[in-house]
């Protein structure tokens, strides 16, 4: 028995590496197979539910969830009033899908008891523009928008999404002026544990950090271009508490690739530009590759979609394929949403 137990014990270690030593996959190609085609759309934000699943909400009042199973879709309109409803940020616990517009009022909606959608915050202010809406869990969640009053908007539920308040501002960083953030993938917010990290823009383009769900909160400065109201970060993941990647540009001028590429191993403390004057130029989405051991990256964008296996130092241009926003469903398959459609990619 003593030389079973050992044998036993060698097979379980030996089966149980540290991520450090795996080495990530290198992706050379990407297939391209569309689940979803529809001009009228302009699909920003995309979720993968605990089912795996995928739910989106968009322009047009439009919002649907794709069942991968028998690759069918329930697609609906959420009307209010007579608003023409635009929603870029959604996200989901393990009962309920949140989705949340963008312009004034800004409406959050999320499932009901009946199965319809129904509002559980609702806020009016001519400046109002949210962007990102992510959870720490079932319970807390957050969302952050640009800034009223001289602090960026964020409100932050506490019972799974049914109540939603909003922080004041002398418990936030001030604001600087032409500071903002941009609704481009739903990705302004990197959660890991109790940490959370909120990407700006715009004049400035800077970090917001809490450690503790939202309940205190420090800012820090990145060299990633800024100045105008159309540069800085327009993307931000984590990988674990330490390492993350941040990605942006100018949108309006898509080719630069100076300062738009920046990567943080202290937790958001410090950033260093990476690929600097290499592209990819602006991006709108990035996100790390699972169980990549923080080394594999990929974003996309309205140019197309580029691979990283080195933290983001040198790129592979994989497609011109035009995506706004991606999620991955395992470490080679994701899918990915743009103009008009909504699309599952085969990494190879």
């Amino acid at each position: 028995m003593k030389y079973v137990f050992i044998i036993i014990c060698i097979g379980i270690l030996s089966s149980c590496k540290n991520e450090s030593e795996i080495q990530p996959k290198s992706f050379s190609s990407v297939v391209v197979k569309d689940i979803l085609i529809d001009s009228t759309l302009s699909i920003r934000a995309i979720d993968l539910l605990a089912d795996k699943s995928l739910a989106f909400a968009a322009n047009n009042n439009s919002f649907g969830l794709y069942n991968p199973k028998n690759e069918s879709w329930m697609i609906s309109k959420q009307l209010y009033d007579s608003l023409s409803i635009q929603f870029r940020a959604v996200a989901h616990t393990t009962t309920d899908f949140f989705m949340l517009s963008v312009e004034n009022p800004a409406l959050l909606f999320k499932t009901g008891d009946n199965g319809a959608m129904e509002l559980v915050y609702k806020e009016e202010h001519e400046k109002v523009f949210y962007d990102a809406i992510r959870f720490w869990n079932n319970n807390e969640g957050i969302a952050i928008g640009d800034p009223i009053n001289g602090c960026m908007s964020i409100i932050i539920t506490r019972d799974g999404g049914q109540t939603w308040n909003k922080v004041l501002c002398d418990k936030l960083p001030k604001a600087v002026d032409g500071e903002a953030a941009f609704a481009a993938s739903n990705t302004n917010i990197a959660i890991i544990g109790d940490k959370v990290w909120v990407a700006t823009g715009g004049i400035s383009s800077r970090i917001l950090h809490s450690p503790d769900k939202g309940k205190t909160w420090q800012v820090f400065n990145t060299p990633i271009m800024q100045g105008e109201s159309t540069t800085g970060i327009y993307s931000i993941d984590f990988y674990d508490e330490n390492n993350g990647f941040a990605i942006g540009g100018d949108f309006t001028k898509p080719e630069l690739n100076k300062a738009n590429k920046m990567i943080t191993s202290d937790g958001g403390k410090t950033w260093t530009l990476v690929s600097e004057n290499k592209s990819p130029g602006y991006r709108s989405c990035v996100q790390y590759v699972p169980t990549s051991n923080a080394k594999s990256l990929i974003t996309v964008g309205f140019n197309g979609i580029d691979f990283s296996i080195d933290k983001g130092n040198t790129w592979k241009h994989l497609s011109n394929e035009a995506f706004y926003t991606i999620r991955f469903l395992n470490d080679s398959t994701a899918y990915a949403a743009g103009k008009g459609r909504i699309s599952k990619l085969f990494f190879k």
